[in-house]
């Protein structure tokens, strides 16, 4: 398996580390990705980016394929966590299907005391339009302290789409009002942009891994 390098924003190791993984169709360094992680640098985490091969490879001129399924990309992210150097805590998670592959893995990971938690940024709770196809098995019974910042208007799963799962306790949510599924408000109805939804998830998120300790 080639190894692909880290991005890394906020610090030394010993800090808390958030290791995140792309969504299905852009890369570690979109504006999104970068406003997460400066958001969480500025806070006092450190934040570790990295790609999936697929992604990878379109980086350097490869064909642009679909992602493989959630379920072939484990091993990708088992692998970063095992070469990512860090001595403090580690939280693992990414936006949309990164942290889908994160939570995945994240019970085997959290029973042998790697990890402290998963972040999810807009989890991909269902295809967009179809309701009936749920991701969300595994997330019954997650043992792993999860946080999900979701969009209240995301295709991938509305705030009314979610109240009616059943979730695990372990998870909680934070809801960024308006959002869709990059997280981003319509102006005209909030009165506030995506920077406004950035930095509440940022805040949340910081919170939250402050409270795993």
């Amino acid at each position: 398996m080639i190894e692909y390098p880290f991005l890394l924003s906020g610090g030394s190791g010993d800090r808390a580390t958030v290791l995140l993984a792309h969504g299905a169709g852009a890369a570690m360094d979109t504006p999104f990705m970068e406003a997460i992680a400066s958001g969480l640098a500025g806070r006092g985490l450190r934040v570790a980016r990295f790609e999936f091969g697929y992604m990878a490879e379109r980086r350097n001129g490869g064909a642009k394929r679909p992602p493989p399924k959630a379920e072939k990309l484990q091993v990708e992210f088992l692998a970063a966590v095992s070469r990512l150097a860090c001595e403090g805590p580690l939280i693992i998670g990414g936006k949309s299907l990164g942290g889908r592959v994160a939570s995945m893995i994240a019970d085997t990971l959290y029973a042998e005391g790697r990890i402290c938690g998963v972040l999810c940024l807009g989890y991909p709770f269902h295809p967009p339009g179809k309701p009936e196809r749920l991701r969300t098995a595994h997330l019954e019974g997650l043992k792993a302290p999860a946080l999900i910042c979701q969009g209240s208007r995301d295709p991938f799963g509305t705030r009314a789409d979610v109240q009616g799962y059943a979730l695990s306790d372990a998870i909680s949510l934070c809801w960024l009002e308006d959002g869709d599924h990059d997280l981003k408000p319509r102006k005209t109805v909030t009165g506030f942009g995506l920077d406004h939804n950035l930095d509440a998830a940022c805040a949340a998120a910081f919170d939250w891994v402050k409270g795993l300790a």
